[in-house]
Parts: C-alpha cells; structure tokens; sequence
C-alpha cells in the first residue's frame, strides 16, 4: 500500500505545502508589515497625519476650561431646549415614560425614582437626589459614571451643553 515513491511524493506534498505558506507569509509582511522592524531598524514615517484639534493634551492633563458654576450660573433654558432634542428619542417631559424614564422634576428627585420604569440595577442602587452638579457628571459619560446603566448616550462633551440641558429641565416641573 505505502511504497517508497508514496512516502516520496507525501513528503514533498508536505515541504512544498509548508514552502508555499512561508513564501505567502513572507510576502503579506512585506507589503502590509508594519513598525520599523520590517524596514530593517529603520524608523518610517507615517504618509499622512490627521490632525486632531479637540484631543486632551499629550502630558494626560486636562483642558483648562471655566469653572461647572461660572458656566451653569450663564446657562440658557432656551437653549437647553435645542439640545434636549437629542435627548427626546428615549425622555420626554410629558410626564409619561420612554424608552428612558420620564425627565420632569428631574433636578432634585432621588435617582431611579420613577414609579414604573425598569431602572438597570446600577441606577436603581443610588438614592442621592440629583444636583445640577451630579446630573453634570453623568451627562457627560453616562456609562462611566453610573455602571452597569442601560443609558446607551455617549454624554454630551460641551460643557455649555449640558450646563443648558440642566436648565431647561430644572424648569420641567
């Protein structure tokens, strides 16, 4: 069954499977390899950059910007309408629930204080009221600060944004 010109040809079968992988890979590193251990020590610079005018600065601090208070002391509840259109696909201030509860009287009511709404365990687990200051953090990363919330809203970065949310629905009774 197994002759010696079988075994021959199951060999070279194998090492000329295994040569053709090598040259492939090889190749691919060749072309798409990246780093300057393809280009033999040599650092390569990129073809192209794209500047990126609102990242944090490179030393890891934070953006000096005005103070929460200064800002919130100037915020427009009108405004605050505009922005609030975002927030609409799941609130409403209607008094009646969403997709999200319901946002009137939001500004000093106990978090997962909505009668019949189905908060996430994260939310449901704290009672503090929420402050101007407290609705702040968590309108800008929501998830970062509430964990385990159902809220899939990235946050609002601009801080006059949320400043005028937070004042329009301080005036949603």
């Amino acid at each position: 069954m197994f002759d010696t010109m079988t075994l021959t040809k199951v060999t070279g079968a194998v090492c000329g499977s295994l040569l053709v992988y090598l040259f492939i890979s090889w190749a691919g590193e060749s072309i798409y390899g990246g780093g300057a251990e393809s280009h033999g020590g040599e650092e390569v610079a990129q073809a192209y950059s794209i500047p990126v005018e609102d990242a944090a600065p490179a030393d890891g601090a934070a953006a000096e910007g005005p103070a929460w208070a200064e800002v919130f002391a100037a915020a427009d509840p009108a405004a605050g309408e505009k922005v609030f259109k975002k927030c609409a696909a799941c609130h409403k201030v209607d008094g009646s629930n969403g997709t999200g509860p319901h946002l009137n009287g939001v500004v000093g009511r106990a978090r997962g204080a909505v009668e019949g709404f189905a908060y996430s365990e994260g939310m449901a687990s704290i009672h503090d009221p929420w402050t101007p200051e407290l609705l702040e953090v968590f309108l800008l990363n929501p998830k970062a600060d509430v964990k385990g919330t159902k809220m899939g809203f990235a946050g609002l970065p601009n801080i006059k944004d949320r400043a005028d949310v937070i004042a329009y629905l301080a005036t949603m009774k």
